[in-house]
């Protein structure tokens, strides 16, 4: 195998795979491997990027950063692209895409960047050769991936073509089929590898068996694709890589059993074609089954993982029954078994009734669900733990020797090294307390174990408490309280303070049953009695004094108001109406005289009373001749017009 210069890549993976990803990445020779937000950088040569290609179970893609630089328009993104040498990477003869991904607040679209990007890629083959390549949505002889972060833009060709998911066994699928990312992760975070049965009682169309055998087995996952995005780069080694495709040392014996069931009929013949597809028939049992007919385990021991409905794709009548169900079948047939449950709502994890060990957060496309870890026991929990401690430290022993690689770059990695960097130090440097030995899992190396008492202790007892009063004295619950001769002692005074006794202003002892003295007041003051304005001595039984009038006001009488007419004389309830007394004109100037409005009002006067229509009548001239004027018409017609005129005639 050839040498090749080594160059960074960048894994993408799903949410909460970045760990699992980055093991798979050490265990294939990365260099320089930092985790981020769905991705893993790393460095490596031409061999790797193929190899990681067809090994990585928890890759979506594997890119291969070609430029990166800075913008702040979608401007400056187009003329930076302009500037790269496309004849390097892409050939008139050659189809292309682009795939962006922005995480800015400058540029708040994603398709636009990758229509300027492919703008300046077509722009700049034009200028040149007066051709440009095509584009192909579908199928893509190149794919670009352009991520912008804030400013920095990175420009990458994108390694693996069509995403890694895509593992190429699939030929059917049910109506929510598990993607393959999710389900090797699921797997790989439980930590199974094949050491014992592998159970899946809602399999659908079989995701999780072929993914748990292909793992068993060592089968590389990109093994069925039918190519991959590098393939059709100009620097493309084929004999590399089918030296990289063809390599079987990953293979391992499987000496177990992968057991799969569903109620679906339909699903278990789903589950039968995928299976043979990718030639995994042979380590598979799948039988049309219900969970809830479920007697009894296939093993003594093993792995359960299973994904069930939760309501989103596939709709269920009653979601609790199932997830009840489902724990009741869980404590009573699976005991010995670690049960891990893929679901979305805390709900139906509560109608499991089953307490969880771990808890993993994953994405099941946009839905943020939880993988919870079970771990089954017969019996109570308190006998259980006694009975399997040793076990279970055995347990946490080898899955720290499988997980050393990750680990060392982890918090409690740091903390273990610098306890073996103390352990080597040589007596009388650095700490000087000696370190007892200690059995194989326990913490070695700690300074102080708060639950072990120093050899100095052991003799020691623990001081007895005892209450004590303010005085000093032991407390004693059978004292009696002397209520006799001996007086209550005050808190808190000196011996020269016993005989003091509060005095008043005035310096005389306090006597309790001395009246309340008067406020305070002078010799003078005491036979001072209070007096009126006037000067007069205070008399009860005076009435009290009017208000002060001069004496002009003396004799004054309120005149009687009586309401007055426009005329202003008094008013008489019982005259009767003068029909011959003429109506006071209003107040008018001699510019509304020429007003056609007021000749208006004066016609919506007609419908009145007939002593009004007399007063009208007899009028000034000059107002019945404006009146004339403006109707020449006789008044009955008017009348008529308004529904009076009628009756006027007859008359």
């Amino acid at each position: 195998m050839t040498q090749s210069p080594k160059f960074p890549m960048i894994a993408k993976t799903m949410a909460e795979l970045e760990d699992v990803l980055a093991e798979e990445l050490t265990n294939l020779g990365a260099e320089d491997i930092e985790i981020g937000n769905r991705m893993v950088s790393f460095t490596g040569d031409k061999a790797l990027m193929y190899k990681t290609n067809v090994h990585c179970r928890t890759a979506l893609r594997i890119l291969k950063p070609i430029y990166e630089f800075k913008a702040e328009t979608a401007d400056e993104v187009y003329e930076a692209i302009k500037e790269l040498d496309w004849d390097e990477y892409l050939s008139l003869d050659k189809t292309f895409s682009i795939d962006a991904v922005v995480f800015s607040h400058i540029f708040s679209h994603s398709k636009f960047v990758a229509y300027r990007v492919k703008d300046a890629i077509a722009d700049w083959f034009m200028e040149r050769y007066n051709k440009r390549p095509s584009v192909s949505v579908t199928n893509p002889d190149l794919v670009f991936n352009i991520h912008v972060s804030h400013k920095t833009c990175t420009l990458s060709l994108d390694s693996s073509g069509d995403s890694l998911h895509k593992r190429g066994y699939r030929i059917a699928e049910t109506e929510a089929p598990l993607n393959e990312v999710l389900a090797a992760g699921m797997i790989l975070k439980s930590g199974w590898r094949g050491e014992s049965t592998f159970t899946d009682p809602m399999c659908g169309s079989g995701t999780l068996l072929i993914e748990a055998a292909m793992i068993a087995l060592g089968v590389p996952p990109g093994i069925h694709r039918d190519s991959f995005g590098f393939e059709k780069w100009s620097d493309f080694d084929a004999d590399l890589f089918s030296e990289i495709y063809n390599d079987d040392s990953h293979s391992r014996e499987f000496n177990h059993r992968i057991i799969g069931s569903d109620i679906s009929p339909k699903a278990i013949s789903v589950a039968e074609k995928n299976i043979k597809n990718a030639g995994l028939h042979k380590y598979i049992d799948l039988s049309v089954m219900p969970f809830q007919q479920y007697t009894e385990a296939p093993a003594e021991e093993g792995v359960l993982i299973t994904n069930p409905p939760y309501g989103e794709r596939l709709k269920v009548e009653d979601l609790g029954e199932l997830y009840n169900m489902i724990g009741e079948r869980l404590k009573h047939v699976f005991a010995g078994w670690d049960v891990y449950v893929l679901s979305y709502r805390k709900e139906l994890f509560d109608s499991i009734g089953l307490k969880p060990t771990k808890r993993f957060f994953l994405f099941n496309g946009s839905l943020e669900c939880e993988l919870r870890h079970y771990q089954i026991f017969s019996g109570k929990r308190v006998d259980y733990d006694e009975e399997n401690r040793s076990q279970t430290s055995q347990k946490r022993e080898r899955r720290s020797e499988r997980f050393m690689s990750a680990e060392r770059n982890s918090r409690e990695g740091y903390r273990r090294s610098r306890r073996e960097a103390e352990e080597q130090q040589p007596e009388g440097e650095g700490d000087n307390r000696e370190r007892r030995d200690e059995a194989p899992g326990e913490r070695v190396g700690r300074a102080f174990d708060r639950f072990e008492r120093r050899d100095s202790d052991r003799d020691r007892r623990p001081r007895e408490f005892k209450p004590r009063s303010t005085d000093g004295r032991g407390f004693d619950r059978d004292r009696k309280f002397d209520r006799g001769d001996r007086k209550p002692r005050d808190s808190q005074r000196r011996d020269s303070d016993r005989d003091f006794k509060p005095r008043d202003t005035e310096g005389r002892g306090f006597d309790r049953d001395r009246k309340p003295r008067d406020f305070q007041r002078r010799d003078y003051d005491r036979d001072f009695k209070p007096h009126n304005t006037e000067g007069r001595g205070f008399d009860r039984d005076r009435k009290p004094r009017e208000f002060r009038r001069s004496d002009s006001d003396r004799d004054f009488k309120p005149r009687d108001f009586k309401p007055r007419d426009s005329e202003r004389r008094s008013f008489d309830r019982d005259r009767k109406f003068d029909n011959d007394r003429k109506p006071r004109e209003f107040r008018r100037s001699d510019s509304d005289s020429r007003r056609s409005g007021f000749d208006s009002r004066d016609n919506r006067n007609d419908n009145r009373s007939s002593g009004f229509e007399s007063r009208i009548s007899k009028r000034p001239q000059s107002f019945d001749a404006r009146h004339d004027d403006r109707k020449s018409g006789d008044r009955k017609d008017f009348g008529r017009r308004r529904g009076t005129g009628k009756k006027k005639d007859e008359e």
